[in-house]
């Protein structure tokens, strides 16, 4: 075990040492709390002799999970079997499985995605008599799950709101979605959560169960953690204490998902016996990276006083690039990977392109798609979320739980079966109308007077006799599925029996892009054959929780286009961040409200701690898209808190590289610009872009010299350097 600990710094075996009560890591990014934790995991075991049985360890992605698992694997072998290693989600699903039918929730509930939870509002929307063009569904679902995030009820939400027009549509929406979970037997994410505190709160030896089993809680990334995820840690750590946090609060970005910093701020409020252990030596970045993000987050406030340090060499200067829109802003980025990987050796796969909202997207992969450049878009459309691979779900959803309505509607007409849309509305009102959930009303339509429930035999035939005869078909079809399930078949005679009694494969193969759709499909049957150890609720519960940065893979080589938000917990040798203006970076949304505008440096914070060796700062002075669509913008507030000596004589002149897009670079060095030329205030200048201008100001610049020129029209004024600007005086050949 001494072995063990030599290989962490003294920070590090403080917190794999402290063993009894609470205890908060405050770990910087690139500190390796991901071997603290993993370090700590074999202390207990190996040195305290507790069972693995007995640790439980949550993080937020089963990127994360699985990383800690190998970890902990790594230094305790097979010893490592027994302990719990998951996501909040993936534990609370697991815990509801056993014991949730304590609080009535049936065991082979199926967990609804996004999709699923809009399809739900807005069928909650339309049986309201609710004007869809007054109420926006994701403004509904956005509030429901951030009151359930806040462990608030459909019942409690009017007692803790402002009785707004909104909140009063909330109100209703939220309760018949409520009872439209329940009658599908379906859970959302926010309610893994939820129902597992309720089941706490309600049940207390099964409280009593969890929290005897688990002698040690630790839960990494806490300042991403809600009031709900909050409350079920302090539950489950009542008895013994023994709960350890690891974050760190300059790196909470999640506010608009309901994390709340002041969990991870007032932890030592919360347990006043708790000690703290800073991790500050950072292994990752080069000392001018970090120098220049320490820099940008120590303007907040809301934070705890700290500074990163590295033993890392200084390496390269920042890069900070002003564009003139966003195609040159996309082509500079790719002529500057290309670069690093000739010159400098770097891999377009250690590298990524970084940007605030996903709309930025769409120049970089234009223009990559011209070079030729390989690239991964970081949430594009997931493997799972393609049509034929849902509809393929949906049917696997129906087999394990035929009451889970939104599969239903999604496939009933799938393959085309002769049921309308408008049998479908007419089946789910009625349904409602007799509080009976769409699958035993098909039951009822296809066994009528012979149901062997006798309280449906008094109920009227909702549909024409064609209509009825449709969907007893599918029923048919659906219930000998069932039937194989119940079986206990392998997945994949399922998968096949479903592809067969349905000709949904040959439906795929008839439509224009059938044969990439099969392949999809196969790849579907293909995760069914790998899985064969699960039983089907198992499985779909494991890809219902699958995330966009899950199926990351470091080891391709193509650049990575992914948001800053979807950076967190990544790292690259190289790392470009575009979009570097005001109301993209910080967002526009940010701007009357400080503690967002906080939380926006902080993202720009994570942002920059992603890079190890290189890091580039760019913006366009015209961007066609978001908030400045066609106009002029203004550099981000966050670039003027970097020190001009850490970007280097180098970044200065990328700073003012204005060239016309269809020109090109017309950049000189210094050695061949010579003694540059001296422009004084009011001459009359030609830029071969920008046109006619008059010289404001030129001044010294680090060995070269910054032009400020007011150009006619709506270039209006400029910044340029003269080294690298194709400029002329007036009349000048």
């Amino acid at each position: 075990m001494l072995e063990l600990l030599s290989q962490l710094n003294p920070a590090q075996q403080e917190a794999v040492r402290h063993t009894d009560g609470p205890l908060l890591i405050l770990a910087g990014p690139g500190s390796g709390k991901t071997r603290v934790i993993a370090h700590r995991v074999a202390y207990l075991v190996e040195e305290l002799g507790i069972s693995p049985y007995r640790i439980m360890a949550v993080t937020f992605t089963n990127k994360a999970a699985r990383e800690m698992k190998d970890r902990v694997e790594e230094l305790l072998g097979q010893a490592a079997e027994g302990m719990t290693i998951g996501t909040f989600h993936s534990i609370c699903a697991r815990i509801l499985r056993l014991d949730g039918d304590r609080i009535g929730i049936d065991k082979s509930f199926v967990i609804y995605d996004g999709d699923d939870q809009r399809s739900l509002i807005k069928r909650s929307i339309q049986e309201l008599g609710i004007d869809p063009r007054r109420t926006s569904p994701g403004a509904v679902l956005g509030a429901i799950s951030n009151a359930k995030s806040q462990l608030i009820t459909s019942e409690r939400y009017l007692a803790d709101h402002n009785h707004s027009y909104f909140d009063e549509i909330v109100y209703r929406c939220y309760s018949r979605y409520t009872d439209l979970l329940r009658e599908s037997k379906a859970l959302d994410f926010d309610d893994l959560i939820m129902k597992t505190d309720e089941l706490f709160r309600d049940v207390p030896d099964v409280l009593e169960k969890y929290r005897s089993r688990y002698l040690h809680l630790l839960i990494d990334e806490f300042q991403d953690t809600n009031h709900a995820q909050y409350v079920y840690a302090r539950q489950l750590a009542g008895i013994h204490n023994n709960i350890c946090v690891v974050g760190d609060p300059d790196q909470s970005i999640y506010s608009w998902r309901s994390a709340d910093i002041r969990n991870i701020l007032d932890f030592e409020h919360d347990f006043p016996d708790a000690k703290v252990v800073y991790l500050e030596q950072n292994y990752r970045s080069s000392k001018t990276i970090l120098e220049a993000a320490n820099k940008v987050i120590t303007a907040n406030k809301r934070r705890k006083d700290r500074k990163l340090w590295t033993e890392n060499e200084a390496g390269a200067p920042l890069v900070i690039k002003e564009a003139f829109d966003q195609d040159e802003e996309a082509r500079f980025v790719c002529t500057e990977l290309l670069r690093l990987e000739r010159a400098e050796g770097i891999r377009l796969g250690d590298c990524a392109v970084m940007y605030r909202t996903n709309a930025q997207s769409r120049a970089l992969e234009e223009t990559m798609v011209r070079q030729g450049m390989p690239y991964r878009l970081v949430g594009a459309t997931r493997f799972y979320e393609r049509r034929e691979v849902k509809d393929i779900i949906a049917f696997l959803r129906l087999i394990a739980n035929p009451f889970d309505s939104v599969s239903l509607t999604r496939v009933i007409n799938v393959p085309a079966r002769g049921i309308s849309q408008r049998t479908v509305d007419e089946l789910i009102l009625w349904s409602k109308s007799q509080g009976i959930p769409a699958y035993t009303a098909m039951q009822l339509v296809a066994y009528g007077p012979t149901s062997p429930e006798k309280e449906l035999n008094k109920l009227p035939q909702p549909l024409q006799p064609r209509a009825a005869k449709a969907v007893t078909s599918f029923l048919d079809l659906l219930d000998s599925l069932i039937e194989g399930h119940q079986r206990n078949l392998p997945l994949d005679e399922i998968f096949d029996a479903l592809l067969e009694k349905t000709g949904y494969m040959e439906y795929t193969l008839s439509q224009d892009d059938g044969e990439e759709r099969k392949e999809n499909i196969m790849e579907l049957r293909t995760v069914m054959e790998n899985n064969t150890g699960l039983d089907l609720s198992a499985l779909l519960e494991s890809i219902a929780l699958i995330s966009d940065i899950d199926n990351y893979d470091s080891k391709s080589n193509a650049v990575t286009l992914i948001t800053l938000h979807a950076a967190k917990g990544l790292e690259f040798a190289a790392v470009f961040m575009v979009g570097m203006e005001e109301g993209l970076l910080p967002h526009i949304r940010s701007f009357d409200d400080p503690e967002q505008m906080e939380e926006e440096r902080r993202l720009c914070y994570v942002g920059m701690t992603r890079a190890k060796k290189r890091l580039y700062l760019i913006r366009a002075f015209h961007r066609n898209t978001g908030v400045n669509r066609g106009g002029l913008t203004t550099e981000s507030r966050f670039l003027k808190n970097i020190p001009r000596d850490l970007t280097g004589p180098g970044a200065s002149i990328a700073r003012a590289a204005y060239v016309s897009p269809a020109v090109g670079p017309t950049a000189v060095s210094r050695e061949e610009a010579g003694v540059l030329p001296a422009y004084v205030a009011g001459e009359h200048v030609v830029h071969s872009h920008f046109g006619e201008g008059i010289v404001v100001s030129c001044e010294p610049d680090h060995g070269d010299q910054t032009i400020t020129v007011a150009f006619k029209g709506a270039f209006g004024i400029k910044k340029l350097l003269l080294s690298y600007a194709p400029l002329k005086r007036l009349g000048e050949e």
